[in-house]
């Protein structure tokens, strides 16, 4: 071979197997979108849902009480539980203030939130913003603002943090 030709074509030979084993890689599985923590403090949201329909979607009422031993998440557990039941303690107020005013609370998810959650203004109620596994929703039935949560939401970030770790 001729000394000017010898590099192209050595390159050629390592360059060959290469080109192969990048052509013939294995489709690698999308990667599940990461689950993403919201943040909470200074935060707040008008956003509330209607109770049946997020029931019927895996939503479960999220509990009242501090279920909580661990001391490390015992302080957690307080605040998102306060910030839950003040928040329904505003709307109560406003809601019962709406009803002697009118005669009676709200009839349906709409009307609630226009009267009592926009209040025909920009503003409205600002409810203070709660972790990503909760959302506030109108209980129409009993009229009145409930706290649900999502399991399946709260058991996918446990799973993604326990990958992350090394723990699965």
């Amino acid at each position: 071979m001729l000394p000017s030709l010898r590099l192209p074509a050595l390159a050629l030979v390592f360059a060959t197997p290469m080109l192969l084993l990048v052509g013939c890689e294995e489709e690698k599985k999308p990667a599940k979108p990461k689950i993403q923590a919201r943040e909470t403090l200074h935060k707040t949201t008008q956003d509330v849902r209607e109770l049946e329909k997020e029931l019927a979607n895996g939503a479960i009422l999220a509990p009242t009480e501090i279920e909580v031993a661990d001391p490390l998440t015992q302080s957690a557990a307080a605040y998102r539980t306060s910030v839950g039941k003040i928040a329904r303690m505003k709307v109560k107020m406003d809601m019962d203030q709406y009803e002697a005013l009118n005669g009676e609370k709200p009839k349906t998810y709409e009307e609630f939130m226009e009267v009592i959650i926009k209040k025909g203004r920009a503003d409205g109620i600002q409810l203070p913003m709660l972790p990503y596994y909760q959302e506030y929703a109108y209980d129409a039935k009993n009229k009145e603002l409930v706290v649900i949560e999502y399991p399946a939401k709260k058991k996918a970030m446990q799973e993604q943090t326990d990958r992350e770790m090394g723990r699965k």
